[in-house]
Formats: C-alpha cells, sequence, structure tokens
C-alpha cells in the first residue's frame, strides 16, 4: 500500500457532501487529508481547484464553518486503522486576516495535526513557526526542485518535520512527468530527515509508485477534486462511494 495526501476543498460541492468526500478518502485509504479553506484568489491551484473554491465561497464558506468541518472530519473520518492525519492548507491573507496564533489554535483545537501555507515565506513569517512551536504543531513549508541551495539551508534551519514539495513550477492541475531531477532533489532532502509529501500534477497510480521509495507520501490533490466535479449532481453516497473508489486504486489498495 502506498501512502498518498489527498486533497479536498471544504464545503465543495457542498457541506454535506464535502463531509462524504473525506470519508470516501479515508476509506480509500488515504494516509492524510489536506484540507483546503476555499480563499478567493487561491495562486497555487490550478483551474479544477480554483472553480471548487469560488463554487464553496458562493455557497457562504466563511473560516468558522472551516474549523467546525475539520473538528468533524477529525471525530468522524476514519477507517479500520484509524482516521487520517489532517492538514489545513490555506493563503496567508485568512491567516492574518484572523491572527496568526488564533487561527493556528483554532485549527488546532479543531483536531487538525499541522498546516499548509504555500505562500507565507520562510524569512516573513509574521510569527507563524514560533506561535507553531509554542502549540506544538507542524508548520509545512512548501518547496519547488528548483530551490536554491540558500533556499534549502533556510527551510532545514526551521527544522521541520514535513516538507511538500511542488514538483514543477505554476499551477496545479495538469499532468508532471517524474524525472530524475525531481527525484533527485527529493532525495536530497529525504536524506537531511525530513518527510517529503510530494504532489503538483499526481493523479495516476503509476506516478504514485514512481515517488514511493522516495517519498513519505504522494500529494493527490485536482485529480480528487475533477471526480467531485464529474459526481456534483449525485447524493453524498454516491461522492462518497465515487472518492473511495479512486483512493483505493491510487494507494494499492484497489
Amino acid at each position: 500500500m502506498s501512502r498518498v495526501m489527498a486533497h479536498l476543498v471544504a464545503h465543495y460541492p457542498d457541506r454535506e457532501r464535502s463531509l462524504a468526500v473525506a470519508r470516501g478518502l479515508a476509506l480509500g485509504g488515504a494516509a492524510y487529508l489536506e484540507v483546503q479553506f476555499p480563499f478567493s484568489d487561491p495562486t497555487a491551484d490550478g483551474p479544477a481547484i480554483q472553480r471548487a473554491c469560488q463554487i464553496a465561497l458562493e455557497s457562504g464558506f466563511r473560516v468558522d464553518a472551516g474549523f467546525d468541518f475539520v473538528r468533524e472530519i477529525a471525530s468522524g473520518a476514519a477507517d479500520a486503522t484509524g482516521r487520517p492525519s489532517i492538514f489545513i492548507m490555506t493563503y496567508a491573507s485568512l491567516v492574518y486576516a484572523r491572527g496568526v496564533r488564533r487561527f493556528l489554535a483554532d485549527g488546532v483545537a479543531a483536531g487538525a495535526d499541522g498546516f499548509i501555507l504555500p505562500d507565507i515565506p520562510l524569512d516573513y513569517d509574521e510569527g507563524v513557526w514560533e506561535i507553531a512551536g509554542e502549540l506544538d504543531t507542524r508548520i509545512v513549508p512548501v518547496s519547488v526542485t528548483s530551490a536554491r541551495d540558500d533556499r534549502v539551508d533556510l527551510l532545514f534551519a526551521r527544522e521541520p518535520e514535513y516538507v511538500y514539495v511542488a514538483l514543477r513550477r505554476g499551477i496545479t492541475g495538469a499532468r508532471t512527468e517524474i524525472g530524475e531531477e525531481n527525484l533527485r532533489f527529493i532525495d536530497r532532502l529525504r536524506d537531511r530527515g525530513v518527510k517529503v509529501l510530494a504532489g503538483f500534477g499526481i493523479s495516476e497510480r503509476d506516478q504514485v509508485v514512481a515517488l514511493e521509495p522516495h517519498v513519505h507520501a504522494s500529494v493527490v490533490g485536482s485529480a480528487f477534486v475533477r471526480t467531485v466535479t464529474e459526481h456534483a449532481s449525485g447524493s453524498a453516497a454516491e461522492i462518497e462511494s465515487a472518492i473511495a473508489r479512486q483512493a483505493s486504486d491510487l494507494s494499492g489498495l484497489g
């Protein structure tokens, strides 16, 4: 079985069916859930996730509802081996608007195991890392495979447990070809003792298999969101079943 971090957008296509997505991902063997709090300008995300965020926001999603969503899946989205670890993913504007300490504390209280904040720079983080340490939670820094040595050194100065590696520049969505250059960079980080989460354009089992010897987990996002979109007119049970099958196939359970 391969370890997969599965991305979902809170309240897409609506609250109840996004809870069904979380249940389906857990049933399909996802080791981690990356729960995105929708934002109006998701700069790292491709069309599928951008549209999902827009629909969630138009339906009335608010940050308080996001923490309620995390709380509910933390208590209910589980398989036979227990619930997946939950990481909240969002953008700096939402964190700063609420206040860094309050945002992180609310996430921890809701049951989040950590936070992925792709547009908060390591060297101008507004206290994110210090506060996370005080709250005993994890910040997952994001790096591209072309990162300069000084940026990699700055990353390791934070002593992260996890690093999210974007396998290419640009936005999520399109398939990524996994080449030797990407794998060398991942191995370089892994050999320094961090758990590497690698994503951007991972949508098929063969990609997960190619990454497996090198990463802690493969991150799959747009592929799951597209499946939710395809079944958006269906019931919560139909969405849960479709997502569970997809997650099972990707993780190697199917």
